[in-house]
């Protein structure tokens, strides 16, 4: 038997923010296994970690696929691991395939300190701007393609082709623009891994934040997720790393009727 926990990160209430499933295991289960919980669950991460030396590995499954980095499912394990497990320490360190990452707890508040990947200028890739529907002022790639647009209204108003964007390369299409109320707000696109458009991305602020500082020249800024279920983000950078700020409430637990190698 094993134990999830569904939990929206980003989000001071349920319903908002973005869901992730989080299970912790004793010993990693069959990759092909992995794959089928996250399928199942259905959610944009589901997150797996594995006791390690004092510390955790962190693995994060799409419902189609393994991604190297996940910012609101680290969030998701790193609430379960403080609310629900007695993890009575500050600060967790997750061993990742994007090295080592920490999340520390600060009164009701997690922040999570993952690499920066600031992003450079590049060409515009085949379907980009027939996908989007729209064409942003600027385009540049790290981990994902940050297309930049003149206003917020824009990246509110985008209605992407998701069949077109799926040819497109690298992870998925980070929308952004300068925002009234906040520093800046966002969008995320990544079809490809069968998630069409991911409601608070918290890995995408590794490389909007060094991209916003340069731009508005701040250290740290606050940014609004507009997707349907929205979130609210602070980021702030410092040195080669990237701090992103969030709360989190449990939505569900429960049990899974596998064993601990996978089998029913």
């Amino acid at each position: 038997m094993l134990k999830v926990y569904f939990i929206d990160s980003f989000a001071s209430k349920q319903f908002e923010g973005n869901p992730a499933a989080v299970i912790p295991l004793r010993k990693w289960l069959p990759d092909h296994v992995m794959q089928s919980l996250a399928s199942e669950n259905n959610l944009s991460e589901t997150a797996f970690f594995v006791e390690k030396n004092g510390g955790y590995w962190i693995r994060w499954f799409t419902p189609v696929d393994e991604v190297k980095l996940c910012g609101h499912a680290t969030l998701a394990a790193a609430y379960v691991l403080f609310y629900e497990l007695g993890y009575v320490q500050d600060i967790i360190q997750f061993e990742s395939l994007s090295g080592k990452l920490y999340v520390r707890r600060r009164d009701n508040e997690m922040i999570l300190d993952f690499p920066s990947q600031p992003p450079s200028k590049c060409e515009t890739p085949v379907g980009l701007i027939d996908g989007l529907g729209a064409k942003p002022v600027e385009v540049l790639s790290n981990e994902d393609y940050l297309v930049v647009f003149e206003s917020e209204s824009e990246v509110e108003n985008l209605r992407p082709a998701f069949v077109k964007l799926e040819s497109v390369p690298l992870r998925g299409v980070i929308a952004s623009a300068r925002s009234k109320s906040f520093d800046f707000v966002v969008r995320f696109f990544a079809p490809k891994l069968g998630v069409d458009e991911d409601p608070v991305t918290g890995s995408a602020y590794t490389q909007l934040a060094p991209y916003w500082s340069g731009v508005l020249k701040k250290e740290r800024m606050k940014a609004r997720q507009v997707s349907a279920r929205g979130g609210n983000v602070t980021c702030e950078i410092l040195g080669n790393r990237v701090l992103i700020s969030g709360t989190a409430v449990k939505y569900m637990e429960g049990n899974i009727s596998l064993d601990e190698n996978g089998a029913y």
